[in-house]
């Protein structure tokens, strides 16, 4: 029989590790199958665009795997047993099992509400297509009420930034408040912060600094000084969070339930499972814990293939350079901010601001987008047999 791979996620780390697998792997030896939630593949980098009103390309996962032979499954995943190595999936009309031998583990993040009362309920974020068209929806709604409506973006983050500067531009009769829980921009250098609030001023931005929301209502969010900021809209941008699924698995997992990984991002506690992506706790070449992001993703995602293709066909696995090189935020579609960091992930004094910068980032997402669309471009055209151990039949029988 041949050998399983099941991938889990196919957002910008599964796409690409799954792609890539099936034009390195002989389809003689694999079976490559990815399990998604939506068909399409979601440019999570843009949501914030989404939600402002702007048109977001959406390519079908079926066209995106096209010509790989991978099998696409587009269901829920609702649990893993590495024991019986199964994945519990659920789609529309059924519930099923899929078995693997070898196991990515790309499932992502979501909004992370904090235990804050009234977010689940009235809050709206921009984590996922389904919840940026809602809020994009209610947008439409206050922007066709005369007087227009009051948005409150709460949390100044990558997200937070990008979405508050975003729906200012898109639509300006709707007045935007931006809440941050410190200082407006703190981890950019001097420069960057001063760009950030020439951009808010520009766009007509309220912003609240070292404000700290307590709990969310319909039409307004509790503060803990005791005040109350109205909002037709709340959009809650204060961090991100994984699903329960690893740690309810038994694998070993952070306090907060990301995948502690070696250096190769293989599971510490179940060898033939990896992840890649938001789900994955690694340290960068730094020292330090590297961030959820596209671009952790991208070094993740490249780190895992390498070396599950390495460990199927007993050859060497070569490390991937894990940095963090900076952050590349967009404050609307003509002004932006490239903020490199340190080996210390301190900012360096120097940033790029303006159109430049605006420039750079649209140059990143549109790669991002057409290297997710087109995994298998560049690579060699040889598909590698595996090695004799790790034949798939000859695994379970051992079993």
């Amino acid at each position: 029989m041949k050998h399983r791979i099941v991938v889990l996620g196919a957002g910008y780390a599964g796409a690409y590790v799954a792609g890539t697998l099936a034009r390195r792997l002989s389809p003689a030896d694999t079976e490559i199958t990815v399990v998604n939630a939506e068909p399409d593949f979601v440019q999570r980098l843009r949501l914030h665009q989404l939600a402002a009103g702007q048109e977001i390309e959406a390519p079908k996962l079926a066209d995106v795997f096209a010509g790989t032979a991978i099998r696409l499954r587009v269901a829920r995943v609702t649990a893993v047993d590495p024991e019986r190595q199964v994945v519990a999936v659920a789609d529309a009309d059924v519930a099923g099992e899929l078995g693997y031998d070898t196991l990515l583990y790309a499932l992502g993040s979501h909004v992370a509400d904090h235990g804050v009362p009234g977010v689940a309920e009235h809050a709206f974020h921009v984590t996922s297509r389904p919840a940026a068209l809602r809020l994009r929806e209610r947008l439409d709604s206050l922007s066709g009420r005369d007087g227009g409506g009051t948005v409150l973006v709460v949390g100044d983050g990558l997200t937070g930034i990008e979405t508050a500067t975003e729906i200012a531009e898109s639509r300006p009769g709707l007045s935007v408040t931006l809440v941050a829980r410190g200082e407006l921009g703190a981890p950019l250098s001097a420069g960057a912060r001063s760009h950030l609030r020439q951009a808010c001023d520009r766009l007509d931005i309220t912003v609240r600094e070292h404000t700290s929301v307590e709990a969310v209502e319909a039409t307004r969010a509790l503060c803990a000084d005791g005040t109350a900021l109205a909002a037709d809209a709340t959009v809650w941008t204060a961090g991100f969070a994984v699903d329960p699924i690893a740690a309810a698995a038994g694998l070993q997992v952070t306090d907060d339930g990301r995948i502690v990984v070696d250096r190769t991002m293989r599971s510490l506690s179940h060898p033939n499972v990896y992840a890649a992506g938001d789900s994955v706790y690694t340290i960068g070449d730094n020292g330090r814990p590297l961030p959820m992001s596209c671009a952790s993703a991208g070094f993740t995602g490249m780190q895992a293939m390498k070396a599950i293709v390495g460990s199927l066909t007993g050859s060497k696995t070569a490390n991937v350079k894990l940095s963090y090189p900076g952050n590349h935020i967009s404050l609307g579609r003509r002004d932006g901010i490239l903020q490199m960091v340190d080996q210390e992930a301190q900012a360096k004094p120097k940033y790029v601001g303006g159109r430049k910068a605006a420039r750079i980032k649209a140059g990143i997402v549109r790669m991002s987008l057409w290297t997710t669309s087109h995994p298998t471009f560049g690579l060699p055209k040889r598909k590698h047999h595996l090695a004799a151990a790790q034949n798939g039949a000859a695994a379970r029988v051992a079993a």
